[in-house]
């Protein structure tokens, strides 16, 4: 059984404050003082949720929510500052796909290097190799280091080794649109089947529909805090109905 647990979750992080003309302007010996100068930014507040098996959380929410951190504290990217997580199950992210990737390598290489990322063993890569380069679609492109390829290029390769893993627990970002429109349809129906078979899906996006469509439940996130948890149906009708109601108050006809 796969399950994802948060009670109480709580990540923080600080990030240099930016220097304003003043800053600038102090001399040197007090500058030191200066680059201590850190802001502390509270990115999920208080997180408590239960999925387990057969589970589809959509979440949503506006630029800055707090969607990206959720799936970085659930991959152990970003360790919680307090409260309590149990994760069981083998979990893939399909998330910053450029990660452990080595520029000066070659793209067959690069399959080596990041299937062995995603943790899959290397008798498990030496038998998806192939249908990985043949998914790719880049030929003789892979004998090539990645420092010369196109974006288009390094997110097929991407995408084609971060879809290979067979994951209990899936962490998806909105899908990244790379390629001709056939590499796209194919690169979608992959992903399908990918989700399909996975226990625990986590998907954040930006599309209503695609939460409707793929989710069992869903989570609107609001400046870091779960603002609304329940049916994607009832998530999202909320969640319109909120931004819409701002979008007219900005225009100040009410």
């Amino acid at each position: 059984m796969s399950l994802i647990e948060l009670n109480n979750v709580n990540l923080q992080y600080q990030i240099m404050q930016e220097s304003s003309l003043k800053d600038i302007l102090i001399p040197k010996k007090y500058k030191n003082k200066l680059l201590e100068k850190k802001k502390t930014i509270h990115a999920l507040k208080n997180i408590n949720l239960s999925l387990s098996d057969g589970d589809r959380l959509a979440i949503i929410g506006h630029n800055g929510a707090g969607k990206s951190s959720f799936l970085k504290v659930i991959a152990g990217i970003f360790p919680p500052k307090s409260g309590e997580m149990r994760i069981e199950g083998k979990v893939a992210s399909l998330f910053e796909l450029s990660t452990g990737f080595e520029m000066e390598a070659t793209g067959w290489e690069n399959i080596k290097l990041r299937g062995l990322m995603l943790g899959q063993s290397p008798k498990e890569l030496s038998m998806k190799m192939q249908e990985i380069a043949d998914f790719s679609e880049l030929g003789e492109h892979l004998n090539l280091p990645v420092k010369y390829y196109s974006s288009g290029m390094f997110i097929r390769l991407a995408f084609s080794v971060s879809t290979s893993v067979e994951p209990d627990i899936l962490l998806l970002d909105e899908v990244i649109a790379a390629g001709d429109a056939k590499f796209l349809k194919k690169a979608q129906s992959r992903l399908n089947e990918l989700v399909d078979r996975v226990k625990i899906l986590v998907y954040v996006t930006h599309s209503m529909s695609s939460a409707l469509e793929f989710c069992n439940k869903c989570i609107w996130l609001e400046y870091g805090e779960i603002k609304m948890i329940g049916t994607p149906e009832e998530v999202t009708t909320a969640y319109i109905n909120y931004t819409t109601g701002l979008a007219v108050d900005k225009e100040g006809t009410i």
